[in-house]
């Protein structure tokens, strides 16, 4: 540098070695802060399984529901949200082994108290607790599962005892599996035998 000539050309010179040793001098910075972005980003979540199986109980102030998810209380709390109003509540669990759960019921079968609803989570399960509005047993959780036990029942309560069984025996025939249908046939056909009479009422 000190062979050039022209103090113009001496000046680009000093002026372009500066800048390279600024930009070689910035390089780590730059590595280092664009890793310290990406451990930053947050960890990816898959897809959201909804939540089908449950246990529950009730006391004369409480309906309580179980539910089971392995490993819920590592969790930080605020990662296990639920959502009341006076007849129904949302379950919503947030990045438990890259997963989110959901759980909804809705239409529950009497009015709640959401101030006084909470949840509470255990090893390997969340209770979720719904305040009863009236101290008063719950036969179900919902009024859907009322009206179809309902609905079930009024099918076999009739006034021929015979009646009612053969309407609940059509409808074990009509769910079960072939291991189900051969057993009612074998039944039905000993007491067949056994009667000396009548006809096969089952429709098989």
């Amino acid at each position: 540098m000190k062979k050039a000539t022209r103090k113009r050309v001496y000046d680009i010179l000093i002026a372009e070695k500066y800048k390279l040793e600024m930009e070689i001098k910035n390089l780590p910075a730059i590595k280092i802060k664009e890793e310290a972005m990406e451990e930053e980003k947050p960890p990816t979540v898959g897809y959201t399984v909804k939540i089908n199986s449950y246990g529950w109980d009730q006391s004369d102030k409480f309906v309580k529901i179980y539910i089971t998810l392995n490993g819920v209380q590592q969790l930080p709390a605020e990662n296990v949200q639920v959502h009341f109003t006076e007849r129904s509540f949302d379950l919503l669990v947030k990045n438990l082994n890259g997963k989110n759960y959901s759980m909804t019921f809705n239409n529950l079968l009497k009015p709640i108290s959401v101030e006084g609803s909470s949840r509470k989570i255990k090893t390997d399960m969340i209770l979720v607790l719904c305040k009863k509005k009236q101290d008063e047993k719950w036969d179900c959780l919902t009024q859907v599962e009322k009206e179809s036990k309902e609905k079930e029942k009024a099918s076999y309560d009739t006034s021929d005892p015979g009646e009612g069984l053969m309407n609940l025996l059509k409808k074990m025939y009509a769910e079960g599996d072939d291991e189900m249908k051969r057993t009612i046939n074998k039944a039905w056909v000993e007491s067949r035998e056994k009667q000396g009479k009548g006809d096969i009422p089952l429709d098989i």
